[in-house]
């Protein structure tokens, strides 16, 4: 399902129209984003976690050229699903 297909999905579950249903989709992508590049957990009990990490810097290996290279450390989005929904897709 892509984001079109859940505006559908949520217009004909609320009652909504498609605008609206878009409009609250992108508003709650948009403040879980902004959440999180501030360092904020946000969970939603039921359904999962979304935060960061940080990955820390590292050397690699270029697979082709056998070439290693150094890895900046970085800052990941990370989802961790809550039991429910784990219970709930796993039927």
């Amino acid at each position: 399902m892509n984001k079109a297909g859940l505006t559908d999905a949520v217009a004909a579950k609320t009652g909504l129209s498609k605008k609206d249903s878009d409009k609250a989709i992108s508003a709650v992508f948009e403040t879980v984003k902004t959440a999180m590049a501030a360092g904020d957990k946000v969970s939603l009990i039921g359904f999962g976690t979304f935060e960061t990490k940080v990955r820390k810097a590292r050397v690699a290996r270029n697979p082709r050229t056998k070439e290693t290279i150094q890895l900046p450390a970085q800052t990941i989005p990370v989802f961790k699903a809550g039991s429910a929904l784990k219970k709930d897709v796993s039927k």
